[in-house]
């Protein structure tokens, strides 16, 4: 057993490694004169001058702050589309039975298996057609394809996580069903809510394909780090990038004490 811990610990180390390099050197870059950086073949992966040119660099360059801004608004509708979508369906899988909501879950998931340019580019058309390209509310739609079952998976955990007999319970009272959706089940599924929530905003925040086919010319965050990057210009990218990195992994931080595996795994039951 105590070999076993060793084992585990060992593996989680190895992993955490491997997630912070990433950061790690983009806190270099950003930290960094150029010519220990890009101007090198090999770059030294130890840091030895600190300076803070590129970071004032990146704060100088105002055409990337409007991305940002973009990038929020489109993230945070996203993630109310999302709670305002996955909750209704969440609650009605879990009035299904098992094997017949756990199938329809899985199938959500078909949109997530395809290469995301095969449908983005179709839905581009049409949004052409009804003036929802290069439009916020167009971009925020796309990005509910990918966003939206993993949504209703966290939220039909949460549903499947409280006991039935609290609605049944609100029933006898004399509830209806909406007032017991309302008033006892609401409050109880905060942190479902929560997760779902921090999940879509995050995976907005980060996504590429459809937000550059759906909105070129008004480009989110990601996609104008790429054509900085695509430039010649990939130092003041990663200097702005890191300065938008660490808000979001502090909220992260603060709120993973909620990611709960009864809800990451969907209360999935045979």
């Amino acid at each position: 057993m105590k070999n076993k811990n060793i084992s585990s610990y060992i593996m989680a180390i190895i992993l955490a490694l491997v997630f912070i390099y990433p950061l790690y050197i983009l806190i270099l870059i950003a930290f960094e004169p150029i010519s220990l950086t890009f101007d090198r073949v090999h770059p030294y992966q130890l840091p030895f001058v600190f300076t803070l040119a590129n970071i004032e660099s990146a704060l100088k360059n105002l055409s990337l702050i409007r991305p940002v801004i973009r990038s929020v608004i489109v993230a945070f509708t996203v993630g109310f589309l999302a709670l305002v979508l996955a909750t209704p369906a969440g609650y009605g899988l879990n009035k299904l039975a098992a094997r017949f909501s756990n199938r329809i879950i899985m199938l959500l998931f078909v949109v997530n298996m395809m290469p995301a340019i095969v449908i983005a580019i179709p839905i581009s058309v049409y949004f052409i057609r009804i003036g929802l390209y290069n439009n916020i509310f167009g971009i925020a739609l796309a990005q509910e394809l990918v966003v939206l079952p993993i949504s209703v998976f966290i939220m039909l955990g949460g549903f499947r996580a409280l006991p039935r007999d609290l609605e049944n319970q609100a029933f006898i009272d004399g509830a209806s069903m909406f007032s017991s959706f309302k008033n006892v089940i609401m409050p109880l599924i905060r942190v479902p809510l929560l997760i779902s929530f921090l999940l879509a905003w995050m995976t907005s925040w980060d996504e590429f394909t459809y937000a550059v086919i759906i909105s070129p010319l008004n480009p989110t965050f990601p996609v104008s780090l790429y054509n900085y990057v695509s430039r010649g210009e990939p130092f003041i990218a990663s200097s702005f990038a890191l300065l938008v990195t660490i808000p979001v992994i502090a909220i992260v931080v603060i709120l993973q004490k909620y990611l709960k595996g009864e809800y990451l795994t969907g209360g999935m039951k045979a």
